[in-house]
């Protein structure tokens, strides 16, 4: 079985920074890509930033060079720093992983999400 969890949320001002972690763990042979989506209310999950094995990254408009997402490949996490932070910035974020995992003599990818963490940017 595969886990994925997130770490980092909370509440921030305006031009504020958060930093959101998530760990991937289980019977994992590799992990592909790994990505950040979110949800804020009233509105569908859209992605914010993805990376793939080897590094290469892509980001969703309004993240542009105000966000970083990082990998460590040896701990099987994904980071993602947030600066400059807006108020439309608020939503659940979550963590969203394409695993290859080991089952018997098997090798299967799955898709894995985690359980979000709620980023909220007020006064």
């Amino acid at each position: 079985q595969v886990q994925l969890v997130e770490s980092g949320g909370g509440l921030v001002q305006p031009g504020g920074s958060l930093r959101l972690s998530c760990k991937a763990s289980g019977n994992i042979y590799s992990v592909n890509d790994m990505s950040w989506y979110r949800q804020a209310p009233g509105k569908e999950r859209e992605l914010v930033a993805s990376i793939t094995e080897d590094g290469r990254t892509t980001y969703a408009d309004p993240a542009k060079g105000r966000f970083t997402i990082s990998r460590d490949n040896a701990w099987n996490t994904v980071d993602l720093q947030m600066n400059a932070l807006r108020t439309e910035d608020r939503a659940v974020y979550y963590c969203h992983a394409k695993i290859l995992y080991r089952d018997g003599s098997y090798v299967p990818r799955g898709d894995y999400w985690g359980q979000g963490t709620q980023v909220t940017v007020s006064l």
